[in-house]
């Protein structure tokens, strides 16, 4: 070909797509050849609660996201009706399997409970749920709760607030919290991730291996499956660092089962999921022993990085409405027994379901910025913390 063909057929491919981009360009969310609407979702990354409001307002709460073809996210549903959200995750759940690639891509779960079929995960959530509502497990838990905000977080916030600290990571401070509460709670023990003394903050490998193992979830549903399994084989890239913190998070596992096997014998030590799970999964086997690390895996990564999100998000929208802020601090005040009396001491379930105002304030911040899909179940009259007309109820459906 000569330099003149080269030069019009280059000008025929330009006008080609000049006139696409015309006719796309009108479009709400533009579907581009091979490259889908991922352009769109781009660009708006930044603010992307908002703009994920508003197309579904647009297209009337349930939207048909087409992604790139080259992708593991060419093509799924998201809902905010809540109909549909009920439909799905309550009355007709069977229906909706996870797919053929769900295994493949939450592979580090294992045989938790969240990736377990459904009649599997209907028989696993009941017997997760007879656990945690034992009285003596919900005594523990809320024990250990409170010492830790009185004994770790407060003083913290304390000694920042002191120093006239102007800027800190709170949601690694709020991370670090619920890891150490959230491993009492299955290991019957602390790891101190947020110490008691905080002059500096100590790495955790733990903390950081399951961050890591998140991201890589995520990017399991964008990336190609042929350019994730090939690094998985020859153990290159990012790769090589989850095998690595695949590792650690099961041997910090292990080290938690033995530590428990070194108490199990002391009929008064405190009774913590691990030691309810381990006369779930009795026996040496392997597949026992499988059970118990990949369902406190599940349970550890489940409520980490949820409820440091959930808390980070409703203390950014309490700092920027003044008024609501004042409101929950009064109601507080009005609800302790004394006016010398420490609230932080009485964090007994009758005083905490007398704070009305807070509670809705939480579901308010939950429902602007869920950091789970799920299906909220408290109707809130007033707009309590309203920056923006957010829709909770958010559920992703992958056709």
């Amino acid at each position: 070909m000569s330099l003149f063909q080269y030069f019009s057929l280059f000008v025929a491919i330009l006008f080609i797509f000049y006139n696409i981009w015309r006719w796309k360009k009108k479009e709400f969310i533009p579907n581009w050849p091979i490259i889908g609407m991922l352009p769109s979702i781009l660009y708006n990354q930044s603010n992307i609660h908002d703009y994920v409001t508003l197309f579904l307002k647009h297209y009337g709460g349930t939207f048909h996201f087409k992604g790139p073809r080259f992708t593991n996210i060419a093509n799924f549903i998201i809902t905010s009706d809540p109909m549909n959200v009920h439909h799905i995750t309550s009355k007709n759940f069977t229906n909706y399997g996870k797919g053929s690639d769900f295994h493949e891509i939450f592979e580090i779960l294992g045989v938790g409970i969240f990736n377990l079929d459904s009649n599997e995960w209907k028989q696993e959530r009941t017997v997760l749920h007879s656990i945690i509502k034992m009285k003596n497990i919900e005594i523990f838990h809320q024990k250990n709760i409170q010492k830790k905000l009185e004994n770790c977080l407060l003083p913290f916030l304390d000694h920042q607030a002191s120093k006239g600290v102007q800027v800190f990571d709170l949601q690694d401070i709020l991370e670090r919290f619920t890891f150490d509460i959230i491993c009492t709670l299955l290991f019957g023990f602390d790891p101190n991730s947020l110490p008691y003394k905080f002059n500096e903050l100590p790495d955790i490998g733990c903390l950081n291996a399951i961050s890591l193992l998140e991201d890589m979830l995520l990017s399991r549903h964008y990336i190609p499956k042929c350019i994730w399994k090939l690094q998985k084989w020859l153990q290159i890239g990012q790769a090589k660092k989850n095998k690595v913190a695949e590792e650690n998070l099961h041997q910090f596992i292990y080290n938690s089962i033995s530590y428990y096997k070194g108490d199990e014998d002391v009929d008064e030590s405190p009774s913590y999921l691990l030691k309810e799970l381990m006369k779930e999964g009795s026996g040496n086997n392997e597949k026992a022993k499988e059970y118990i690390r990949d369902t406190t895996l599940n349970l550890l990564a489940a409520g980490n990085g949820t409820i440091s999100s959930g808390l980070s998000w409703f203390f950014w929208l309490v700092s920027n409405h003044p008024i609501v802020e004042a409101k929950i601090i009064k109601e507080i005040k009005d609800n302790r027994l004394t006016q010398e009396e420490n609230f932080v001491t009485n964090l007994s379930v009758e005083v905490l379901d007398k704070l009305v105002y807070l509670h809705a304030a939480i579901c308010e911040a939950l429902r602007l910025y869920p950091p789970l899909a799920f299906q909220h179940k408290c109707a809130i009259k007033d707009d309590i913390l309203s920056s923006g007309d957010h829709v909770l109820e958010v559920v992703l459906v992958k056709i």
